[in-house]
């Protein structure tokens, strides 16, 4: 490989062709060059090696260091249950499930069916006869050989090399990496050759043998893929991903979880490699460091997570459509690449980028199995956080001017049945499995301009609209956006509190619903913006509201309205669906409330896809089923993982509070996390916030420009630099035509004769990447085998009679009569019988009310009826046994049964009863004899009946001041002389003169 453009040919297929006669002359060309100065018996040793490097084809397998085995071999197959003896029965359990109830983690090395760590390229191995044929040439093509899974890591004092390899590890390429290029530069070397392992070996010994007086060829690691490259202040990295695990599998591709990444400079000074603390580049260094690349980040190589599967399957049918095999060029949605920043260098020095570089999102990923009677029902949650404007919580608000909005998350849900792992359908009928189907949701911050201060003495801040725009313009490109995206209609389903004692919450609901109608004035009433405004904090803390049966009408309305993707061929039994629109749901941060919502509505979502694929005959399923607390299990998760991306802490409020379950557990979780919430705003915030700026690329050194750390705010790093001279949309026509467009699913073409012939992996990969042919494979070891299911929470005692229903659709609510014939089986054990606390008198049955919960069966003593016997008493029942307790109890029966009142309580109940609480309206002036009896009638009667005895004496100072208090002067307003005297005429001068007003007295 010269420093010039490498020469290209194409992958030798015939064994008698000299193999790559010109491109390794152009090697040690090249390499002499490097290596000037050697004597002659160097030139004889290097001469000497390259005759003893066998020539020859690819291997037709892979070598037996590289296949993997198991000690431990499988399970032993569970014990075979005797058959039941009474209907109705169930089918038995057929394989023994993982005992543990928990979520799954991820797998550790020896849970995978490759290790986490790669496998470095051996250059040791000995040499094998090779093959005369080359069907994988043949059968792969050109495309699927170019696509290389794992990569090893050569350095020499002067350059990089990248050797990558494929699944088989049968054909190699090769990258070469200048580290003495000038500070600023990046310079790659692709080479498009495709190698075989022996010529690789050649090769790698011919760049060894060049070197040799400067160190020579040596290791640096092995690494599963390469993220791209950064700069800071002076030379470039190269960001690798050195460790992974497997976290799902979508039509036989594999979907990827990083688990350890390791930054690598490209210089050659090795006081470079380390910059001092103190520097800048090591502060830049560290910042970087601060985003912990290991927790929710993704990537796949044969599949597109940044894309929707409906979207995936249409991009496909269109290639079909124009005779392609393949989609003409890679189709990553830029808004979910969380390293395009990092792939931007490599665009410009490699050809073909994505055979190399991969991108990844950022998010969750999660995949389980519903087992119904032995039909596997995959279910994959995908979530997938935008790169724009993404940030903290408290510092990241709202949106911005470009319309996109903070906290900005595509959920879907994919659910397929297992039957076939390929997107393709029987009959070469390309990518229309109809065993495939996905909905999809939308979260984000409402898209106005507001912020919140962050202060560590107001939990709560106060909610700031800083910026009026009568004419929604954020507003308006966020949902032409959410058009293009997902089509029309778009239901909006805002959470956010509407009634408040500080409003806060409330302003933002108030000017989101006048954005809204704004909006939709313009639009067609057929694509009118739906808008749900609903108080769901108030309705939970309500007692006649129930949050989840509200929450369940909203999302029948809301998967009536969009639909959900269902694959197909048109003209099979099962039509074809595409999902149209999407249900926007937010809160004030788009978490606790926003997630249960979420939840209810991909709980609906996935009672219509399991009907959709034939598995339950309705479209509803039950709560405290399998598979709901299955369901319910993953969303939490998945709520958790997004809270913990943008706040800090796990969610607050989860499906338990708001189903008013596990109160006082759950009370007590929810203050914790709103703890570790209010200290990761207060103090960690701004850290994590830098590291996104600095790793998306929104901060790009400058000389001359401030640090990213001595910036006060971030704001015009995510807003548009007014003198770019942005053109203005318009404030009527705010939408884009093409956008409201229905979406439609292309039909399967008759393919042209070139492709008439070519089997199922030449369009897709699949085969290579789950079924690994020739490789030994364990049954321990393989992803899908050891995939979290319902299974888990059968169990196992309940099922050896049969009567235990294996279906993951039946609510495990226990009956009484289940319960009671658990309990004579012996399945539930009896309580202990407890010591009686000291200093506490206990009621009979106070024993058995504590332990109601747990042993359902037994009817506490409290709750039984009376049964009839003979008895002292009428309707009392004589205890059995003669305790203190009994006693207290007859005592109490006996007195309410028989009141008794003293002398005193009858005198005071007479009393009462004599008062004359009635009054006639009409007053006749003989009192009756009721009357004259009554104490309190006889005293009135005395009163009014007292002889006058004179007239009424006013004395004359009380005429004066009477006088003076309603005589009105003919002038009012006027003051004389005598008034002067007047207190109040006298403060009032006091106030002219010194401007203060005394306090007087009356006057």
């Amino acid at each position: 490989m010269g420093e010039s453009d490498p020469p290209t040919k194409p992958a030798p297929s015939d064994p008698t062709q000299p193999p790559l006669a010109n491109t390794v002359d152009d090697v040690i060309t090249e390499e002499k060059k490097a290596g000037e100065g050697e004597d002659e018996s160097q030139q004889k040793l290097r001469a000497s090696i390259i005759e003893k490097l066998p020539d020859g084809t690819p291997l037709d397998f892979p070598s037996a260091a590289e296949l993997e085995t198991d000690d431990l071999g499988p399970e032993e197959p569970p014990p075979v249950l005797p058959p039941p003896s009474r209907a109705p029965t169930y089918p038995q359990l057929s394989n023994n499930p993982p005992s543990s109830p928990g979520t799954r983690q991820p797998f550790a090395d020896d849970k995978d069916e490759e290790p986490s760590v790669p496998k470095s390229f051996d250059r040791t191995a000995a040499a094998k006869p090779e093959p005369k044929s080359r069907d994988y040439d043949s059968v792969s093509g050109e495309y699927a050989v170019r696509r290389m899974h794992r990569f090893t890591l050569y350095e020499t004092t002067t350059r990089y090399y990248i050797v990558g390899s494929d699944l088989l590890d049968q054909q190699f390429r090769i990258l070469k990496i200048d580290r003495t290029a000038e500070e600023g530069d990046l310079s790659i070397t692709e080479d498009e050759v495709i190698y075989t392992r022996s010529e690789m070996m050649r090769l790698l010994a011919t760049i060894e043998d060049g070197n040799k007086a400067a160190g020579g060829l040596k290791q640096r690691c092995p690494f599963w893929g390469l993220l791209g490259f950064i700069r800071f202040t002076g030379f470039y990295y190269m960001l690798l991903i050195t460790k992974r695990s497997v976290v799902a599998m979508i039509g036989g591709h594999y979907v990827y979880q990083i688990d350890n990444t390791e930054l690598v400079p490209l210089t050659t000074d090795a006081t470079l490699k380390k910059p001092e603390s103190n520097s800048e580049e090591a502060r830049f260094v560290g910042i970087l460091g601060n985003l912990d690349l290991t927790r929710g980040f993704y990537f796949s190589y044969s599949y597109d997570i940044t894309r929707t599967l409906q979207h995936n399957i249409i991009r496909q049918r269109e290639a079909l459509v124009k005779g392609l095999a393949h989609s003409d060029k890679h189709d990553y949605n830029d808004m979910f690449a969380w390293n395009h920043y990092l792939l931007d260098p490599t665009k410009e020095c490699i050809k073909n980028t994505y055979d190399w570089c991969m991108p990844i999102v950022h998010g969750y990923v999660d995949q389980a199995n519903i087992s119904v009677y032995g039909r596997s029902i995959y279910i994959t949650i995908i979530a997938r956080r935008s790169r724009y404007f993404a940030g903290a919580r408290f510092l990241k608000r709202g949106a911005n001017d470009l319309g996109y909005v903070a906290n900005d998350v595509e959920t879907e849900q994919i659910v397929s049945e297992m039957l076939t792992t390929s997107f393709h359908a029987p009959g070469k009928t390309l990518y229309s499995n109809p065993n495939y189907t996905s909905y999809v949701q939308h979260r984000g911050s409402i898209p106005l301009f507001w912020t919140q201060k962050n202060d560590a003495a107001t939990p709560k801040p106060p909610v700031e609209m800083n910026l009026v725009d009568p004419f929604f313009s954020a507003a308006a490109l966020h949902f032409d956006d959410l058009f293009g995206r997902y089509g029309a209609p778009i239901i909006v389903l805002n959470l956010v509190k509407s009634r408040e004692r500080i409003p806060r919450e409330s302003l933002l609901l108030k000017e989101f619903t006048e954005a809204i109608n704004y909006l939709n004035q313009f639009l067609p009433d057929e694509n009118r913006i739906r808008y749900i405004a609903w108080d769901m904090s108030r309705a939970s803390k309500s007692r006649d509201q129930d949050v989840i049966e509200t929450l369940e009408t909203i999302a029948e309305n809301v998967v009536s309205a969009t639909g959900f993707f269902h694959n197909g061929a048109p003209d099979s039994i099962h039509q074809p669906k595409l999902q149209n629109g999407v249900c926007r749901t937010n809160c004030i941060d788009c978490l606790d409330r926003t997630n249960a919502a979420q939840f209810v509505i991909g709980k609906r979502a996935l009672g219509h896809q399991l009907h959709a694929l034939g598995v339950i005959s309705g479209t509803s399923i039950d709560y405290d089923t399998d598979a709901v607390d299955l369901f319910t299990h993953m969303y939490r998760d998945h709520g958790d993982t997004i809270a913990v991306q943008y706040a800090g802490s796990h969610l607050v409020n989860t499906m338990e509070t708001y189903r008013k379950i596990n109160q006082w557990t759950s009370h007590s979780r929810d203050m914790l996390e709103s703890f570790k919430r209010y200290y990761n705003n207060q103090f960690l915030d701004g850290q994590r916030q830098e590291a996104y700026n600095l790793f998306l690329g929104n901060y790009i050194f400058a000389q001359g420009q401030p640090m990213l750390w001595d910036l006060s705010t971030d704001y015009y790093l995510h807003h548009a630099d007014p003198r770019d001279g942005r053109k203005r949309r318009s404030y009527t026509k705010w939408w884009t035509s093409s956008h409201l467009r229905p979406h439609t699913l292309p039909s399967i073409p008759i393919l042209p004769p070139s492709l008439q012939d070519k089997p199922y992996h030449y369009f897709d990969d699949y085969w290579l990447e789950y079924y690994r042919p020739k490789a030994i494979s364990s049954f321990l070891n393989v992803f899908t085998y050891n995939l979290n299911s319902t299974l888990r929470y059968i169990p196992l005692k309940m099922t050896k009679d049969g009567k235990y229903d294996l279906s993951p659709f039946v609510m495990r609510t226990p009956s009484s009569s289940s319960s009671s014939a658990l309990y004579e089986q012996g399945s539930i054990k009896p309580k202990k019988k407890l010591k009686p606390r000291k200093g506490i008198t206990e009621f009979p049955g106070f024993r058995e009310k504590s332990d109601v919960s747990s042993s359902p069966t037994v009817t506490p003593s409290w709750l039984s009826l009376p049964s009839p016997s003979p008895s002292p008493l009428p309707g009392v029942i004589a205890p059995s046994e003669d305790t203190p307790e009994t006693r207290n109890l007859t005592a109490a029966v006996f007195h309410s049964l028989h009141p008794s009142i003293s002398e005193k309580e009858r005198r005071e109940y007479n009393s009462y009863m004599c008062h004359p609480l009635h009054l006639p309206l009409v007053i006749s002036s003989e009192p009756s004899e009721r009357d004259l009896k009554s104490e309190v009638v006889r005293d009135y009667v005395r009163y009014v009946e007292l002889p006058a005895k004179g007239q009424l004496v006013v004395g004359e100072e009380d005429v004066g001041i009477y006088e003076q208090g309603v005589k009105v002067p003919e002038d009012p307003l006027r003051v004389r002389e005598e008034d002067r005297e007047k207190p109040r005429y006298k403060a009032y001068g006091g106030y002219v003169r010194t401007g203060r007003l005394k306090r007087q007295g009356r006057g």
